[in-house]
């Protein structure tokens, strides 16, 4: 017996009927021989912490972009926020953790930089719009390894695609990772908020800090005791209604008095067409993208396949380099502004 058959055993032995058993798995596009020591589920997770895009995740905003101090999130402390909080879940709920962590560490690697201003600017130029959940399934399908794509488990792609917006994920662990996203990003981007004088502890919505606690900490422990409570023992994961609705009206404030909010008119005023600019440009000079993100794509006949290339080159930017490009440019951009 293998390493991994014992593995698969000892999740059929103890695992909820509803988690999602590695043995069980739907398999892979490309299909592959089984490795001897290790789950379909972690070689998943295994492959996107190698990969570059998972590199550069240290490199992009999460909600402030270049901020003055060393304690703010960045998109990559956010992805092992996500992670942690949905494997306590997990965990809890004896579902299966590797998968869970395996969707949590993807789930963001198609994000642009500068966080949400990046995401919207990006959205409002091309065509068909721009969801960095989407991307985050062409990176791992069509960009990495040169083109080869990391062959992810058909149950971690779902959760990765899934993880926002009106997703449904097929599998409770992709449920988890949905939710754990949220309760991280609320709480931690309030945590930064605060650090950043943009808002205070008091003027968080009294009735949610009601429901959900007066810190960071109690929030997230809250959130994560009341999914354990409500979902145990049976098919789907859930929060208390007037908790969900505690949640959503915070994150609700959040996008109000912070994402959208004129506190940030600086990073709006620098960085609100950045990447608009810099995916007009190459549009029209598509010669001057890398050959890296071309060479796969010569023989194809999609007549937007080219601003489709310009936008995996622009949103795998990090920030620094986005900024790098955007000075080298200089006077070439004044055409786009």
């Amino acid at each position: 017996m293998t390493i991994r058959e014992r593995t698969e055993n000892f999740e059929e032995e103890i695992l909820s009927p509803y988690a999602s058993k590695s043995r069980e798995s739907k398999g892979r596009k490309a299909p592959e021989e089984p490795c001897d020591i290790r789950t379909c589920y972690q070689r998943d997770r295994d492959r996107i912490i190698h990969s570059k895009a998972f590199r550069r995740l240290m490199h992009k905003t999460q909600a402030f972009i270049s901020p003055e101090g060393d304690h703010y999130r960045t998109r990559l402390t956010h992805t092992l926020e996500v992670s942690q909080i949905a494997r306590t879940i997990a965990t809890a709920l004896l579902l299966n953790e590797d998968l869970t962590e395996a969707i949590a560490l993807g789930h963001d690697l198609g994000h642009t930089p500068f966080g949400h201003l990046g995401e919207a600017d990006l959205n409002s130029v091309v065509p068909g719009g721009f969801h960095h959940n989407e991307q985050s399934v062409r990176v791992v399908e069509r960009i990495e390894k040169n083109g080869k794509g990391l062959n992810l488990s058909h149950e971690v792609l779902d959760g990765i695609l899934n993880h926002r917006g009106a997703g449904s994920p097929k599998t409770l662990e992709g449920k988890i990772v949905q939710l754990a996203d949220k309760i991280a990003y609320v709480n931690h981007d309030i945590d930064d908020a605060i650090r950043a004088g943009i808002i205070t502890d008091d003027d968080l919505p009294r009735d949610c800090v009601a429901v959900l606690g007066d810190t960071c900490r109690k929030r997230i422990d809250f959130l994560i005791r009341n999914i354990i409570k409500n979902s145990e023992g049976i098919n789907d994961i859930r929060l208390d209604e007037n908790v969900r609705t505690a949640l959503y009206k915070l994150r609700g404030f959040m996008f109000e008095n912070v994402y959208n909010s004129g506190m940030l008119s600086e990073e709006r005023k620098d960085y609100g067409v950045f990447l608009s600019v810099l995916y007009g440009y190459y549009k029209d000079n598509f010669d001057e993208v890398p050959e890296e993100f071309k060479q796969n794509y010569d023989n194809n006949t999609d007549e937007h396949y080219r601003e489709r290339i310009v936008v995996d080159y622009i949103a795998g930017m990090t920030d620094r380099y986005a900024q790098n490009v955007y000075k080298e440019l200089g006077g070439k951009l004044k055409n786009y502004l």
